[in-house]
């Protein structure tokens, strides 16, 4: 019943907020330029940052329809308690007419994890620039009615419609990922100029190293040190022509990328293994573009620590099953799984698939997912940390250096909370 109600206020309470973000934007009056998509977003939008730095404003942090209104009005919430919300809401119209930022382009990273949320930030923002990089099923539990309606045939068709909202409304230009069907289904929604991008082997190739990756566009290769999955291709090359677009140089180090934490960042752990940290999303599109760059990834002894994917509704059966069918080209020593959702629809499939070829271990929390890691790990061991919740607690108890715990995601206070309570 909570959970219904809570469902039934999300736009008329996000319409408020909206209502002064308009004023503001309106005195403001920026570029705006939108970066969307079901996984990938966040990467790309500290792509482009990284070239064009002062020049925009960034929704750091924000990308839902409480998120955006927020961060154009300048405010955030600190502590994520309910009862900041009471002051949020007497600050808001205070908020609309305070100073506006200086730059005069605005990079908002827009999510659509329910049906509308692409309409409501589609009017809102109204694009001069959208970049649609990825579509794929995520949170689909918000999206199983639209089937069981009618309203569309799939849930890949539902999300891919609500993203298609942004094209509808964008000014000037559309960049979108033309190897995805589901992009390419809604790109008749725009009347703006559309560059479609699309990986061509022929000009195309990408490289994993232990820690960087080179991604080789024609006759340029811009190296990153990070580890950074192939689909990466379609955000940078979309960031590479807005570049070039607003008249501004490509640095092609990218010497000033600075990603968020838990996109694959790189740790040295005790014991001299490497940790590879994912722990930041978990759904099946993100988790297949980083298994794919660690099948890549040099190392002999391989381990996996996976949960299992979240906000799921019908689809959550296949999209395991899914998943664990990628496991096995990787040749993991060892595979960790954690969770009900885990344990109960991928165990299973790789008992079968992995059967006498590697380790399969199952636990129900966290914490006995670090009990074992810390009887068990020997040396030299790489391990991918992803999927679920609270797995920055695991890798922090097993850092080489304390002070890298700074750099893992899920900082604040309600999150060591949870923590502390879970017993990490």
């Amino acid at each position: 019943m909570l959970g219904k109600i809570k469902r039934a206020l999300y736009f008329p309470f996000a319409s408020y907020f909206a209502f002064f973000a308009r004023i503001k934007l309106k005195r403001w009056n920026p570029k705006v330029i939108v970066i969307t998509g079901s996984s990938g977003k966040t990467t790309v939008l500290h792509l482009l940052e990284s070239q064009i730095g002062e020049e925009a404003y960034y929704s750091h942090k924000a990308n839902s329809s409480y998120g955006i209104p927020f961060n154009i009005l300048g405010m955030e919430r600190g502590t994520l308690s309910k009862w900041e919300w009471p002051l949020l809401f007497l600050k808001t119209p205070f908020a609309a007419y305070g100073s506006v930022p200086a730059q005069k382009i605005y990079v908002a990273e827009v999510d659509c994890d329910r049906p509308s949320e692409g309409l409501f930030l589609a009017t809102l923002l109204k694009p001069h620039t959208t970049l649609w990089i990825s579509s794929s099923r995520s949170h689909s539990v918000n999206f199983d009615h639209c089937v069981t309606e009618g309203t569309c045939d799939t849930v890949e068709e539902a999300v891919a419609k609500e993203y298609g909202s942004l094209l509808e409304y964008t000014q000037d230009t559309v960049y979108y990922n033309g190897d995805n069907p589901l992009i390419k289904s809604q790109a008749h929604r725009t009347h703006a100029q559309i560059h479609e991008i699309i990986m061509n082997a022929s000009i195309f190739k990408y490289t994993v190293f232990k820690n960087k990756t080179d991604f080789t566009i024609g006759e340029t290769t811009y190296t990153f040190n990070y580890l950074l999955p192939q689909e990466l291709f379609y955000g940078l090359s979309m960031v590479l022509d807005i570049t070039l677009k607003l008249g501004l140089p490509i640095d092609t180090t990218f010497s000033r990328l600075e990603l968020p934490p838990g996109r694959n960042s790189l740790f040295t752990g005790t014991k001299d293994t490497t940790l590879i940290d994912g722990s930041y999303n978990a759904n099946l599109s993100s988790m297949a573009a980083v298994l794919s760059l660690f099948e890549k990834y040099p190392a002999h002894n391989k381990w996996i620590v996976l949960g299992g994917l979240l906000d799921q509704g019908k689809s959550e059966v296949e999209e395991h099953e899914k998943l664990a069918a990628l496991i096995p080209p990787i040749s993991p020593k060892k595979v960790i799984l954690f969770g009900q959702r885990a344990n109960t629809y991928i165990y299973p499939k790789l008992k079968v698939s992995l059967d006498g070829k590697c380790d399969i271990v199952k636990f129900e929390t966290q914490r006995q997912v670090l009990e074992f890691l810390q009887s068990n790990l020997k040396g030299e061991e790489t391990i991918l940390f992803k999927g679920g919740t609270l797995l920055e607690g695991v890798i922090e108890h097993l850092l080489a250096d304390k002070e890298d715990v700074s750099k893992l995601c899920r900082r604040e206070k309600i999150w060591q909370l949870r923590r502390q309570k879970a017993g990490l």
